[in-house]
């Protein structure tokens, strides 16, 4: 493909992606020593493949895929066989049944011979679109392996329709057969070389989807077709001992799936959509044990601080923050630590997540009758010396929790707030009385879980002037003395293949410990309103939670945008 080198150059610095002294350089750099321009701008500039590429494809009009954020169709992959993907370097990324066409992935989208060799060969049409070339080397790979295993890819065989028609009847399919068991058996596994958390398997008109939560973030990775979509929601229900038919209201399950020597539970939960059944899968490891509360992110006076409450003979530990912030995964490194021959410690729990050895774990039942307030009740006749109630959602288990902790247990649970603070409000605001939360609440301990910088492909910058300057506004003191007299350096991810071009591996949570202290008690007891306590908190110490990330991006663990995410407040 001839790029017109003037024309790209040009349409760069009017992108804004160049200057107009860095396109001169460039063109000069490309006619003397004839290397294609695009090449050149690979090797030698500091622009991202997909920008380059990006501008080539608008300035010859024609399509552009970006194969990182576009999912795997397997239709369209079971049509092109994988000897011809490698030999002629091509991606089929998406099928569209109902026009006959097959959308491919290449390097040279003005390539006649290969559309032409493409629609004799799989009898549909073929529309070229411009791709990165390492983009394609990589999810041919995936595409051909670990996405869709041979067996996978016949399997589908099976089940896509022939000339309109079902090749076979899904009403009659029995999901024990090995195509559809195959199939389950390599999305689930897909999810754990990927270490994604969730698996979300979406129906749609023409297609189901399905999603990959991966470092928190959604990620859409392979497209199904809809025909088997039946056939696979009943397979997961009869791991998850579901009822078949079924089909009009949510329905809770789990079942455990063993890959090599890891062994992982899944929490399945299906959900009643217009264009069929829904299902997320949660994946709960059961090797690789319990992170510790340094793991977690914890550390100086907020690491004292925590182990300081949890040493505590009695009170309550609360922590806070919305769903997915890690409070349970905070809770069970918590009890890891304290759990002792000679201690008795009890949970109720909605579900069970984690089993530790050593605890006495309940699973809360209502259609049996057992609440986190009925079960709060029962535990206090069984001599615990910490109990932990999975969330305080109501009056009752508030003033049970509260009941328990004057009668000299450590309670620990979880409430949803946006910071610490506000958690007191809140839990007058579910009838605690606020003489008794000033005698009993130790601690309120608010989190986020930000995505950890890859290792990898870390690279130091220096951020723009406004960044330096909030940077300094929201530390203030807490600003490290190296920074106040060097430049401030920040880190961040290139994207490589360990972290999936995404520039991030793994997470770290940031947390804000607001202690209870003898100023913050007489706040509570005159019912003053979150803020004044926040800034009370601030006066004696406290470490807020956007703070808390800030330093953690200075140390090259997150990103400021990560911190900002999941904590801007």
């Amino acid at each position: 493909m001839n790029i017109p080198v003037k024309e790209l150059l040009d349409k760069l610095v009017k992108n804004g992606k160049l200057t107009q002294e860095e396109a001169d350089h460039y063109e000069v750099a490309s006619l003397q020593k004839n290397i294609p321009i695009d090449e050149l701008l690979y090797e030698k500039s500091s622009l991202k493949s997909e920008d380059i590429i990006k501008t080539v494809a608008d300035l010859e009009e024609v399509p552009y895929v970006d194969l990182n954020s576009s999912p795997i169709d397997s239709q369209a992959v079971g049509l092109i066989p994988e000897a011809i993907a490698r030999k002629y370097q091509i991606i089929p990324y998406r099928f569209d049944p109902s026009q006959s066409v097959i959308y491919v992935g290449t390097v040279n989208p003005f390539d006649s011979q290969i559309i032409d060799f493409l629609e004799k060969k799989t009898n549909q049409k073929v529309i070229l679109a411009l791709a990165d070339k390492n983009q394609i080397k990589k999810m041919i790979n995936i595409a051909y392996s670990q996405g869709l295993s041979p067996e996978v890819r016949e399997a589908l065989k099976e089940y896509i329709p022939v000339n309109g028609e079902k090749k076979v009847e899904l009403n009659n399919v029995s999901v024990h057969e090995a195509p559809i068991a195959k199939i389950v058996s390599t999305i689930i596994e897909f999810s754990i070389k990927s270490r994604a958390s969730d698996i979300h398997i979406e129906p749609e008109e023409n297609r189901t989807k399905i999603r990959y939560r991966i470092d928190g973030i959604l990620q859409e990775k392979l497209s199904l077709p809809k025909t088997i979509h039946e056939a696979l929601i009943s397979r997961i229900k009869i791991l998850s001992e579901m009822k078949i038919d079924e089909k009009r209201i949510p329905q809770d399950g789990r079942f455990t799936f063993r890959i090599g020597n890891e062994e992982v539970d899944l929490r399945v939960s299906t959900l009643p959509t217009v264009f069929g059944e829904k299902i997320v899968l949660r994946l709960l490891k059961k090797t690789g044990g319990i992170p510790g509360l340094i793991e977690l992110g914890l550390r100086g006076p907020q690491l004292k601080d925590v182990e300081e409450a949890i040493l505590k003979p009695y009170g309550i530990i609360l922590i806070t923050g919305p769903t997915g912030s890690g409070k349970t995964t905070t809770l069970y490194s918590i009890l890891s630590r304290l759990n002792k021959p000679s201690v008795n410690i009890l949970t109720l729990e909605d579900p069970v997540e984690y089993q530790i050895t050593g605890i006495n774990q309940v699973q809360i039942n209502p259609q049996a009758g057992l609440t986190f307030a009925t079960g709060l009740r029962a535990f206090l006749r069984q001599d615990p010396n910490i109990i932990l109630v999975g969330e305080i959602r109501d009056k009752e288990t508030t003033q049970l929790a509260i009941q328990a902790a004057l009668t000299g247990h450590l309670v620990f649970s979880t409430l949803h707030t946006n910071d610490s603070s506000t958690a007191i409000p809140r839990l007058i605001d579910l009838g605690a009385e606020p003489f008794l939360i000033a005698s009993v609440l130790a601690e309120v301990i608010a989190q986020r879980i930000c995505r950890r910088v890859c290792s990898s492909c870390k690279i130091s910058y220096e951020p723009v002037a406004q960044v330096k300057e909030n940077i300094k506004a929201v530390l203030g003191p807490l600003l490290p003395k190296n920074f106040q007299k060097d430049p401030i350096i920040l880190y961040k991810g290139q994207g490589c293949q360990e972290c999936n071009n995404s520039g991030y591996l793994g997470r770290i949570a940031i947390f804000e410990v607001l202690k209870i202290t003898p100023s913050i008690n007489r706040m509570v007891l005159q019912q003053e309103t979150g803020k004044i306590i926040e800034e009370q908190g601030k006066k004696e110490g406290l470490i807020m939670m956007k703070q808390d990330g800030y330093l953690k991006a200075l140390e090259g663990i997150t990103t400021i945008e990560e911190v900002l995410r999941v904590a801007e407040t």
